[in-house]
């Protein structure tokens, strides 16, 4: 008994001066990483000091050492502002729709190109459907203003020869909605499908075999074969979109709104634009965001342990 705890004693310590041995002999991987550690902590995390802004009346010229603390003022004003409720849920909103849509067109976009079986005509959509993902909302926002523009804009010319009447399609709050879901699901849809591709590509041909030796088509084949053994990418790229749900996309909405569609098209990154720098209540504007970032940590590690139960999915 003696013998076998020594001998489990010297393996274990002979594991650890081996891993001591093999950190020495990494030593410029370590360095390699040097950079960027330096580079996170000076634009990442220093810059989180300034959270205590949230719970100040924050004037530049006292600093933060020299403003008045107030608690947690800031919060209640957040909820107690009239536009605070109409922001959160017009967040909530396009965040769901654009989560909901965007996930069923890269799914069912790389279902199909997956059966695309000449590698030319394959490569050559990807390569299109890829190509929007790689444009600026700057550059698409000005683009889709000249096509949706009511009196000169394509799409309203091609709906005058049709008869029907031109719609403001971003001044109009009952079309502003639609026009945000579906320009981000047409942009980013094509390179959003890569990660099922990947996964379409790991799934073991012989489990097709099976099902076309017992009669299966094509249709039964995704619905008993190819999303069953996907499930585990999806839940995962669901769990992280999940976390992002209070962003909606600022860059877009940005480039896109104006004050007619206030009232459904803005969310809390431009609310914290106007109100934060535009009005300079820097106070208000970290508690805005001091708020979204608690709330998507919750909902990622929701979504996460949903993950867990559901698909099996795992970090480490």
């Amino acid at each position: 008994m003696e013998t076998i705890i020594k001998t489990a004693t010297d393996t274990a310590g002979q594991r650890k001066r081996r891993r001591i041995v093999r950190r020495r002999d990494r030593w410029q991987l370590y360095l390699m990483l040097l950079p960027a550690i330096v580079l996170t902590i000076i634009f990442i995390y220093l810059p989180m000091g300034g959270l205590v802004m949230a719970f100040q009346e924050y004037k530049p010229y006292l600093g933060i050492m020299g403003s008045k603390w107030v608690g947690l003022d800031q919060f209640k004003f957040l909820f107690e502002y009239p536009d605070s409720v109409q922001v959160i849920w017009n967040t909530l909103r396009i965040a769901l729709l654009k989560l909901v849509f965007g996930v069923m067109s890269t799914l069912t976009f790389a279902l199909l190109l997956n059966e695309v079986r000449k590698k030319f005509v394959r490569n050559t959509v990807q390569t299109f459907v890829f190509l929007p993902h790689f444009l600026s909302w700057v550059v698409l926002g000005g683009i889709f203003m000249e096509l949706l523009d009511p009196e000169t804009g394509l799409v309203n010319q091609m709906l005058a020869a049709l008869g029907r009447e031109p719609i403001f399609f971003l001044g109009d709050n009952n079309w502003f909605l639609a026009t945000i879901v579906s320009s981000e699901v047409w942009k980013e849809f094509g390179y959003g499908s890569i990660i099922f591709l990947a996964a379409l590509a790991g799934i073991n041909p012989a489990l097709y075999e099976a099902a076309q030796l017992d009669g299966a088509g094509k249709w039964k084949q995704t619905l008993h074969v190819t999303l069953p053994s996907i499930i585990p990418t999806i839940a995962v790229v669901l769990a992280l979109s999940i976390s992002q749900v209070l962003n909606a996309g600022f860059d877009q909405i940005f480039n896109l709104y104006n004050p007619l569609v206030y009232e459904k098209g803005d969310i809390i990154d431009t609310f914290v634009y106007r109100i934060g720098l535009i009005d300079g209540n820097y106070s208000f504007g970290t508690a805005i965001g001091l708020f979204k970032s608690v709330v998507g940590l919750i909902l990622i590690v929701g979504a996460y342990r949903v993950a867990h139960k559901v698909a099996g999915y795992k970090i480490f």
